[in-house]
């Protein structure tokens, strides 16, 4: 579905990221793997260290944390937020919204829009593409967009092909109104036919979490898990990724009238450094132009990595850039959008310390 908004702008950008540093080497002695194919594993994926979350820390506190060093820094003032956009995989409950619960924690004013959106890799997009639906009201001048998610301890420490990459994060994105007239458009699709190719099978309703979702069986592979931890379809995903991201960048960059050398950078979502290679490569796109060292750096927090891929990347030489962004993965759910970025107010990494 291809989707077009005008007079809407990208002001600040925060990421919050644990203090708690896990390193790939230390966590070898879980896989059933020898010490060589790890270290082959590491180079090739770019695996290195990932931050995650401890005692119980949840979604809420990361986007709490980060919304109060906004309005302590004078960054934003509360009675501004006329919307509370909440996307995450990993919510404090099942009810209410984790968007109601920071509304209270935060002392947010009543007259406002809270809504909870669960996606994950494409999360980012999907929830600019709300805030932007948002802004066309009369009534909202300025979006708050929170993406996060905490999935570490859903993840089984003897699956690689899960736990060296699930790290844990939030971004408070501040979405506004435009008086340039600025042109975005986006392009998304969802194939639900492979659903369950990234998956947590027990803990919901379809499954409760039991005494036996908890026991670990081990795979043709060698990876052990329960029902209870992410399931992910490695070379599914891998497949899906290439085929269908591709053509669908190329689409959108048809639809304007734009090469590939138009684009400042390509901010993809991270599963990992080899899939961002392959991708650079099958678009003909210079590593330079898409960067692939957050997972090295932080681990894959889902939704979060293209704001911390942004915050961590885009450099502060120009006022604008055009960007193109690209999240796929859950779902199976692609998007992409481009967009021009300019001038923001902030655009940060912060550390949240936990007790």
């Amino acid at each position: 579905m291809f989707l077009e908004f005008e007079n809407k702008k990208i002001t600040g950008l925060l990421t919050i990221i644990p203090e708690n540093i896990v390193k790939f080497d230390d966590e070898i002695g879980y896989y059933n793997f020898s010490e060589k194919q790890c270290k082959k594993l590491k180079l090739i994926m770019g695996y290195e260290e990932k931050r995650v979350v401890k005692n119980h820390t949840c979604s809420s506190d990361l986007c709490e944390f980060g919304m109060n060093y906004l309005f302590d820094n004078n960054l934003l003032k509360r009675d501004e937020v006329d919307a509370l956009v909440m996307v995450t995989q990993s919510p404090d409950y099942f009810m209410p919204a984790t968007s109601n619960v920071l509304h209270g924690k935060l002392g947010l004013k009543k007259d406002i829009v809270c809504m909870d959106i669960c996606q994950g890799c494409c999360g980012f997009i999907i929830g600019l593409i709300q805030s932007f639906m948002l802004l066309e009201q009369k009534s909202i001048n300025k979006v708050v967009l929170l993406n996060a998610d905490v999935l570490s301890s859903k993840v089984s420490k003897r699956d690689r092909n899960s736990n060296p990459l699930i790290g844990d994060g939030a971004s408070v994105t501040i979405i506004e109104k435009s008086d340039k007239k600025q042109k975005i458009c986006a392009e998304i699709n969802f194939d639900g036919t492979n659903a369950l190719c990234l998956n947590i099978p027990a803990g919901g309703f379809r499954m409760p979490s039991t005494p036996e979702t908890a026991i670990m069986h081990e795979d043709e592979a060698g990876n052990s898990r329960a029902l209870d931890n992410l399931v992910m379809k490695g070379d599914d995903v891998f497949n899906f990724v290439l085929n269908k991201v591709p053509e669908q960048i190329e689409y959108l960059l048809s639809s304007q009238n734009l090469s590939k050398e138009d684009i400042d950078y390509f901010m993809c979502h991270q599963p990992n450094k080899f899939m961002l290679q392959k991708l650079a490569d099958k678009l003909d796109v210079s590593y330079d132009k898409m960067p692939n060292n957050i997972v090295e750096k932080f681990g894959n927090a889902s939704g979060v990595t293209i704001p911390t891929d942004i915050c961590l990347n885009l450099p502060d030489e120009k006022d604008e850039y055009k960007i193109c962004l690209s999240g796929f993965g859950v779902g199976l759910t692609w998007a992409s959008m481009i967009l021009d970025i300019e001038n923001l107010n902030f655009k940060k990494i912060i550390e949240y310390k936990e007790n």
